[in-house]
């Protein structure tokens, strides 16, 4: 979080937690492989992310529902957002199976195994 706020202070546009995609990433075609796709320079989003208020403002009015986070309202908005290394315990919750994760690191964590 420190890193982000260090980052993104100064920075005109703002910027997001992400990790450097570690993954052979695959596009699919029909359920097939069609082609691998080169990893060196995809980024996983976190969140937090940091941004000008009224810039996000305006860029979330803009892209109504066409973005999945904030970077990318303000990526369609003509901005690039900075990208700040994160940390692999930063856990995204987006799909049920990733409260189950969640919960078992915060269980791990009160138990003092993690």
């Amino acid at each position: 979080m420190d890193r982000l706020i260090d980052a993104c202070l100064p920075d005109e546009t703002g910027g997001l937690l992400a990790l450097p995609v570690a993954d052979t990433l695959k596009r699919a075609e029909g359920g097939r492989v069609a082609e691998t796709l080169p990893r060196a320079d995809k980024w996983a989003a976190q969140t937090p992310q940091m941004f000008r208020i009224g810039m996000l403002r305006d860029a979330l009015a803009a892209a109504g529902s066409a973005v999945t986070d904030d970077a990318s309202a303000i990526e369609l908005a003509g901005h690039r957002p900075l990208l700040v290394e994160g940390d692999a315990a930063n856990l995204k919750v987006t799909w049920p199976s990733d409260f189950v994760l969640a919960e078992r690191v915060l269980a791990a964590r009160q138990k003092g195994l993690a």
